[in-house]
């Protein structure tokens, strides 16, 4: 009878899940030991709406154009201003974490999302066309994910 794992195979695949584990804990000590600060980026519509220190609490409603809105029905033209938002997202930033509390969009995907703390993480709305994300404040290098 033929043996197909031998004894070499064993100890490879041990090697190999011990160097995984050693990374996973590098990267994870590299990502969790950032002192710079970080600030959070609101875009809606693909242009960007606000940025906020990470650091600071706050609570943002963030409008949605109905022209933008996938789960809003086509936009009247001769609607007034005042009536152009009807679709929104709360964006709340607390203790360094940033969720989205509130949305008028069908799925509430973005409000099931977990908070968001670490630079490069986002909470993404499709139908409102919302993005929440976290940048380190210096920005254009590289992280401890691209190093």
């Amino acid at each position: 009878m033929k043996q197909y794992i031998r004894k070499a195979d064993v100890i490879l695949l041990i090697v190999l899940v011990a160097i995984e584990l050693a990374a996973t804990a590098v990267l994870g000590l590299q990502r969790g030991s950032g002192d710079s600060p970080a600030k959070v980026v609101i875009k809606s519509g693909g242009s960007v709406y606000a940025t906020y220190p990470l650091g600071e609490d706050r609570t943002v409603v963030v409008p949605a154009p109905k022209q933008i809105s996938v789960d809003g029905p086509s936009p009247d033209p001769n609607a007034e201003a005042s009536a152009q938002y009807d679709y929104y997202n709360v964006v709340i930033i607390s203790e360094g974490a940033v969720c989205v509390s509130e949305a008028t969009c069908k799925n509430k995907v973005c409000m099931r999302h977990s908070s968001i703390s670490h630079p490069g993480e986002s909470i993404v709305c499709l139908p409102n066309r919302l993005v929440v994300s976290i940048e380190a404040e210096e920005g254009g290098g590289y992280d401890s994910i691209t190093s």
